[in-house]
């Protein structure tokens, strides 16, 4: 099993596709830092991070909302974050995800049954639109913010993957009886390096402060999360302000609107979309739609017709990014935090 295992370590980031990842002897300034930070924290550089490495910014901004929300020790446990991530992954038929995380957790203490059941029915429905919201199951501000933080998160990397990666971290060669051994072996390797906790607000200066205004009111139980999510939306949406207006109204005019399902199999509303627009931001809007609501539906030819007036692989990452991080955003506003405790 251990040659198996080197191979998926080895060969993570020739699982990315579309954009060439920048490998770790070939990195620099902010790339080089986000890597160090990753490989100590995480332990391994993940190619759901690594495929941001085209465009340092969202690279950057990957990690602060990935090692904040997940990896810190905080009020939340590991487990009850690595519940969130597989079960939003799971509603999000993200394969990739669901195999990591899933394995993660079986190298866990475990919640308590009933605990974990309820919070993976509450993480399955964080993407639906709901009157009051769905409430995380959480005895406190601080635990809602960061399971909060997670959902969110893994809103945005599921759309991440599902453009640039296959359905599974595991080589072809990998026999199937022996997947989950593997990925769990895998799953152990993904730990800090150094001994001691993780502490929250490391990666911060990695991007710089923004105001929170637009940041849902969860995040506030939770300053280091809040601010890891207002300095990644800020520095992703400042990245991609090529973006042609149009095309952020209409994107954020189809968010409005969604209530969460899925986009259907026929097409007339990405036409639809697209009408009125000029020939180089047809494209542009079509896969921003695509990600946001269908990314497992992008082709070879979407990429293509977008790279015929966007061709570089940094200008690929940052749009996929800010239509990613767009829609996690506005997930996270349909969330609510624990109910109130009567008396208090």
């Amino acid at each position: 099993m251990r040659p198996v295992v080197r191979t998926v370590l080895r060969g993570a980031l020739k699982q990315v596709r579309y954009v060439e990842a920048v490998p770790p002897g070939r990195a620099r300034g902010l790339v080089a830092a986000v890597y160090t930070q990753a490989e100590r924290d995480f332990g391994v550089l993940a190619p759901p991070l690594a495929l941001h490495s085209p465009a340092p910014v969202a690279l950057a901004a990957a990690w602060l909302m990935l090692r904040e929300t997940l990896l810190v020790d905080g009020e939340a446990s590991r487990a009850a974050k690595e519940v969130t991530a597989t079960a939003v992954s799971e509603a999000n038929t993200c394969s990739y995800c669901v195999d990591v995380h899933r394995a993660t957790l079986q190298t866990l203490e475990p919640e308590p049954a009933e605990a974990e059941a309820a919070l993976a029915a509450w993480a399955r429905a964080t993407g639906l639109r709901a009157a009051d919201g769905p409430r995380v199951p959480a005895a406190s501000a601080a635990e809602a913010a960061e399971l909060c933080g997670v959902a969110v998160t893994f809103h945005y990397i599921n759309r991440m993957a599902a453009v640039f990666l296959a359905d599974s971290p595991m080589p072809d060669q990998a026999p199937g009886f022996l997947r989950g051994p593997i990925m769990r072996t895998v799953a152990r390797s993904m730990r800090p390096v150094g001994p001691g906790p993780v502490p929250a607000g490391t990666s911060l200066g990695l991007l710089p402060s923004a105001p929170r205004p637009s940041l849902p009111e969860w995040a506030g139980g939770s300053p280091v999360v809040a601010d890891a999510l207002g300095r990644a939306v800020a520095a992703v949406d400042a990245a991609a302000d090529w973006v042609p207006q149009p095309v952020r109204e209409r994107l954020a005019g189809r968010l409005a609107a969604w209530d969460g399902g899925p986009a259907g199999l026929s097409i007339p509303w990405l036409q639809e979309a697209s009408a009125g627009l000029t020939a180089p931001q047809v494209p542009v809007i079509r896969l921003a739609l695509l990600t946001a609501f269908a990314a497992h539906r992008i082709t070879d030819a979407d990429v293509a017709a977008f790279r015929a007036f966007h061709p570089t692989d940094r200008e690929l990452v940052e749009l996929t990014s800010w239509a990613s991080l767009t829609t996690a955003l506005c997930v996270g506003g349909r969330l609510a935090g624990p109910r109130p405790v009567p008396g208090h």
